[in-house]
């Protein structure tokens, strides 16, 4: 026999914390982070759509990397901002399901195109001759396409299954919209549900993983083999950015499922939250910017034909 419906139609988001005054440091903490990675990433956006110099598909794949970056801490950070401004801690069940959505969807789409980076350098190293034979821009449009295409492909059944859930339950232990509260507050059977989403992120986390760290095998070796320590330091410092953010994304999807104990898991899966959809996404930028001498050639360049211009006016 069918059950109805659940009656349930709005959650309500506990949030980091239930002490207010330590809510407006936490807000305040957001709102820069927030602010930081939007304007960080906006400027590396900008950057490259202006610069005849910086029109190779290293830096496409970053252009594209850096609006993900924004799309992805858009897509929880003003709603949580939101919520501690105006104490409301309520959100309807549209409304959780779309930001589990584009949250799954940015982060499987970044995993995907950190891949397609690390390739990306693979070729630039190891292939230098070929680099632009290669990488030409319909392989790199074709690429970005295959990144959100696979992302799409991998959450859409379980996403799916989950639309049509019962709830019993509307408290969700965290400060977005995630999918194992989600689960837990569900009275219907979520066994298989809970599988698949494993089956998904499993999936998605080795499949990148693992192209990360076979390009970054043949680059080391590559590299090692070059004659002089100069030659070595700057074929190095071509992908160490890439390396450090690769390193803070893979590091805190790893920790997140290493618990220490079970009582743990809320406060670190939160902790580790934070840090991905909100420090990462502001520091990404500057780990770019400040290691690469293109981009801070371009960046400087553009700020004297600014204050030109505003000379001028």
């Amino acid at each position: 026999m069918m059950r109805n419906h659940s009656a349930i139609t709005i959650f309500i988001v506990l949030g980091l914390t239930n002490d207010p005054q330590l809510e407006i440091v936490v807000f305040v903490f957001l709102f820069i982070t927030y602010i930081l990675s939007v304007i960080g990433n906006l400027t590396i956006i900008t950057l490259i759509l202006v610069d005849s110099h910086l029109k190779t598909a290293m830096y496409f794949f970053l252009q594209n990397f850096a609006f993900l970056e924004i799309s992805f801490t858009t897509a929880c950070v003003p709603t949580y901002l939101y919520m501690i401004s105006s104490r409301d801690n309520i959100i309807t069940i549209k409304a959780c399901f779309s930001q589990i959505f584009f949250i799954v969807l940015f982060g499987a789409t970044e995993f995907f195109l950190l891949a397609v980076m690390s390739y990306d350098r693979y070729v630039a190293i190891c292939k230098p001759l070929h680099y632009m034979t290669i990488m030409n821009s319909r392989v790199c449009r074709n690429l970005i396409l295959c990144c959100w295409i696979s992302a799409l492909l991998i959450i859409l059944p379980p996403l799916g299954l989950t639309l049509r859930l019962e709830f019993c339950d509307f408290v969700i232990e965290h400060f977005y919209c995630d999918a194992s509260p989600i689960l837990r507050n569900s009275c219907s059977d979520t066994w298989f549900i809970e599988q698949l989403v494993i089956v998904c992120a499993v999936l998605t986390f080795i499949m990148t993983f693992m192209c990360v760290v076979l390009s970054y095998m043949y680059i080391i070796r590559t590299i090692l083999r070059l004659p002089s320590a100069q030659q070595r330091k700057k074929a190095f410092s071509t992908c160490s950015s890439h390396m450090i953010v690769v390193s803070i994304t893979y590091g805190s999807c790893i920790f997140m499922y290493i618990k220490p104990s079970a009582k743990d898991e809320v406060s670190i899966n939160k902790a580790v939250s934070l840090l991905t959809t909100s420090v990462a996404p502001a520091l990404n930028p500057f780990i770019y910017t400040l290691r690469n001498k293109q981009v801070k050639q371009s960046c400087h360049d553009t700020f004297k034909r600014i204050a030109f211009l505003l000379k001028k006016c």
